[in-house]
């Protein structure tokens, strides 16, 4: 074979150079399915018979045949549906209306808002963007700087990432081998605290002048019929929407890809209730599933092509050796994982570091004896803050390309920070009491 003609010290860490490559290659700017598999493909060459790709139709296989993921087209087609119904509009404008006295109102409705969308959607991207094109000028309106307005926008559109059905913990629960039902139950708790937390910061911005965030409205609210029938049209359907999918999922009606169908008839039926059911609109969502769908599953394919020639070349020991050299105690290890994902998030999209370095490094944690489902949620809540973090945040970027002009990059750098340091806040939390990601599971399916 090619790897007798190596020297020594690099055909003994031929799989330490094979993940070296492929993240350096991709960190680049190299498309994500073919550079996994190119380099897959070259370093097995290099390393191990040809014999051996013999066992990857049996793991493509797998892939094509694996129910759960099924769930994955059926959640992004309910998320598209939503973001084009008009239902995120008329949800932030009730809001809006309903903390109009509160301090900070706007930014608070802003808040809620993202997170029924990432209930409902699980889309980060979409809702991005889809609360900068409609918060983000109503907020400058208001007299919200452009800082704290930016910020805002952004930290709420990403509370998809972590709020169940998010498509992060869809992925995950696979390659954790956790029960996607589990993986989302554990994220309630996380995510309502981080929700909490932001309107908190928010309401007490308030207090420190008018600079960021402009006084609460005089004029009361009339909970009149009129104004109360508008809270429940725009309130009911998405709640209704979320907890037939969520709930069917908690109770063990349904599986997850049961949900996901059920979400996605919801889905229609919501945008037809809002009169903009039509065939260009669902042939538009359609095609934009599919290619969302595409995307996440050539991504799985050669993901798994690198992870079996990665465990073929001894990638596996090599790591595991190394990790155990380092003397660790298992919190000094936790550690040193979150701020690698952390930084990974920077440069790497939340699937590629799913589906090739988690099933590297998650089998490590959980040999030191830690909850897989815990640390599948910590693993969610870092990538999400990594997500919104300068200077390469995707959040970020997703905002300032439907941002007002007068929004500047450096706008959103300095209004996010809060935000992250929120984020960190709740990593810390969920480090410090496991229960509570994994208490309520355990409630709820009584384990």
């Amino acid at each position: 074979m090619l790897i007798d003609l190596l020297p020594l010290w690099m055909a003994d860490y031929l799989a330490a150079w094979l993940f070296l490559v492929l993240t350096i290659a991709l960190m680049v700017g190299f498309p994500v399915t073919f550079t996994m598999m190119g380099t897959s493909f070259l370093f097995g060459l290099i390393g191990l018979s040809p014999s051996f790709f013999d066992l990857l139709p049996l793991r493509m296989w797998g892939i094509m045949t694996n129910t759960m993921l099924m769930a994955v087209p059926l959640f992004i087609f309910m998320g598209l549906a939503l973001e084009r119904s008009g239902l995120a509009r008329e949800l932030l404008e009730t809001m809006q209306a309903l903390f109009r006295n509160v301090r900070g109102g706007l930014a608070i409705s802003v808040v809620v808002v993202g997170a029924l969308l990432g209930a409902s959607t699980g889309i980060v991207g979409a809702t991005v963007v889809t609360m900068g094109l409609m918060s983000l000028p109503t907020m400058l309106e208001h007299r919200y700087s452009r800082s704290f307005a930016a910020g805002t926008v952004a930290a709420s559109g990403t509370l998809g990432q972590i709020i169940p059905p998010s498509l992060v913990l869809l992925l995950l629960g696979p390659v954790m081998e956790v029960p996607i039902g589990d993986m989302f139950v554990g994220a309630l708790l996380p995510g309502l605290i981080l929700v909490l937390l932001y309107c908190l910061f928010i309401w007490l911005s308030s207090f420190a002048g008018t600079r960021h965030v402009p006084a609460a409205h005089e004029r009361r609210i009339a909970f009149d019929p009129a104004f109360l029938r508008r809270i429940c049209k725009a309130l009911v359907p998405p709640l209704f929407l979320i907890l037939a999918v969520l709930g069917t999922i908690f109770a063990g009606i349904a599986t997850p890809t049961e949900s996901g169908a059920m979400g996605a008839v919801g889905a229609v039926l919501l945008t037809a209730l809002n009169r903009k059911l039509s065939v260009p609109l669902l042939h538009e969502v359609a095609k934009e599933t599919i290619k969302m769908t595409c995307m996440v599953f050539i991504i799985i394919m050669g993901a798994t092509c690198f992870a079996l020639v990665f465990r073929g070349l001894g990638g596996d020991d090599l790591l595991r050796e190394f990790i155990d050299s380092l003397h660790l105690q298992g919190w000094q290890l936790v550690t040193m994982v979150m701020v690698f994902i952390f930084l990974l998030g920077f440069f790497l999209d939340f699937i590629e570091i799913t589906y090739i370095h988690i099933p590297i490094i998650a089998p490590i944690v959980v040999d030191y004896g830690y909850d897989p489902l815990w640390f599948g949620i910590m693993f969610a809540v870092n990538l999400q803050t990594s997500f919104m973090t300068p200077p390469f945040g995707p959040s970020l970027f997703y905002l300032k390309g439907v941002s007002p002009p007068q929004v500047q990059t450096t706008h959103l750098y300095k209004g996010i920070i809060p935000f992250v340091v929120l984020q960190l806040i709740v990593l810390v939390i969920i480090a410090l009491w496991p229960d509570l990601v994994t208490r309520l599971p355990k409630l709820v399916y009584g384990y």
